[in-house]
């Protein structure tokens, strides 16, 4: 009868459970960072949402579009104004707030949506409205029936970029949305 384990078969059985623990904790840190990535990507995924519901809700209940395909264009954004053709898309879109006083303006600038709400002064001031992760490669507006016709004023809003902070965390999106003025036109 054997009275216990000889130095090899210590020495093995220490070189399996190394081996397997090696191995598992190779596993739970590609989980940990896995999950790292999606709490990322939804966050920035909810700031883009955001931005978008809330210029959506703001578009709905406002009136007297005006659309330009320069995201630098000069106020006053007063005159309404259509952006329907495919190869000048809109990059600045400004229309009246629900009050009818303030002038909302929506731009694309470099990589970000921005906001004013001073969009008949002379200098409006922009604010970013998406998250410095959210890097956008393309913004469009599309206008309609703004000016005195028969259309219903809608906007057609397409986004694409990309979310993430880092280069791993990257995932690319691509959105768009149509936005009916709410009121009937007059």
């Amino acid at each position: 009868m054997k009275k216990g384990f000889t130095l090899i078969e210590i020495l093995t059985a220490i070189s399996i459970f190394l081996v397997i623990m090696t191995i598992s904790m190779g596993a739970i840190i590609g989980i940990f960072n896995a999950n790292n990535k999606v709490g990322t990507q939804k966050t920035t995924i909810d700031n883009l949402n955001f931005a978008v519901e809330t210029m959506s809700r703001e578009m709905r209940f406002g009136s007297k579009y005006h659309c330009d395909t320069s995201a630098q264009a000069s106020p006053p954004f007063t005159t309404p104004t259509n952006c329907i053709l495919i190869s000048q898309p809109g990059r600045l879109v400004s229309f009246l707030a629900n009050d009818g006083v303030t002038q909302i303006v929506y731009r694309f600038n470099g990589t970000s949506l921005e906001k004013s709400v001073d969009g008949t002064a002379s200098t409006p001031t922009y604010t970013a409205v998406t998250a410095p992760e959210i890097n956008i490669q393309n913004l469009e507006f599309y206008v309609l029936g703004s000016g005195p016709d028969l259309l219903q004023p809608k906007v057609i809003i397409k986004i694409r970029g990309s979310a993430g902070a880092r280069s791993s965390d990257k995932s690319d999106f691509s959105l768009e949305t149509l936005v009916s003025q709410r009121s009937l036109d007059s």
